[in-house]
């Protein structure tokens, strides 16, 4: 019993330390996934444009700023887009995570960028992951066609 006990009192210190984001700064130059190069990188919102034209991105790299980190782990991003609106970043694989400390950071990321509709659970799990309020999460209500990036690697630029 005690063998048991002391067991699952280990596997669950496991999970709790698994489900913090990354310590670290993002300084410049930091990578975070398969290493990236900022040579090529296109602007975000020039992206933006050609997707809204129906083209397609099943590999790229793009720049942008970072707006919010999956304060949970690290596990998704927002990227600022200059309509206000967001772009959605999750990692390939669920491969790598990002620190918080890159929240407000210039980074460039290598994938595929599309736009997706996303639903209603899913806009309201990351609302949970964001720590968002009961009522803010009541407020989601309608799926959400919107920017969709796929991350490979991402390297912090500054």
């Amino acid at each position: 019993m005690k063998k048991l006990l002391f067991t699952l009192v280990i596997a669950g210190l496991g999970i709790i330390v698994n489900a913090q984001p990354p310590a670290g700064d993002a300084k410049a130059g930091e990578w975070y996934g398969e290493k990236v190069s900022t040579e090529g990188a296109v602007d975000i919102n020039d992206v933006v444009k050609k997707l809204n034209g129906g083209s397609e991105f099943p590999e790229v790299k793009i720049k942008a700023k970072i707006t919010e980190v999956c304060p949970k782990k690290g596990c998704w991003l927002k990227l600022e887009l200059e309509n206000g609106e967001t772009a959605m970043v999750k990692m390939k694989d669920y491969g790598f995570f990002l620190p918080l400390a890159a929240k407000g950071k210039t980074v460039v990321i290598d994938g595929a960028v599309n736009l997706k509709t996303t639903s209603v659970a899913e806009l309201k799990h990351y609302a949970e992951d964001a720590k968002k309020t009961k009522e803010e999460i009541d407020a989601i209500k309608e799926p959400k066609k919107e920017v969709k990036v796929m991350a490979k690697g991402i390297v912090v630029v500054d």
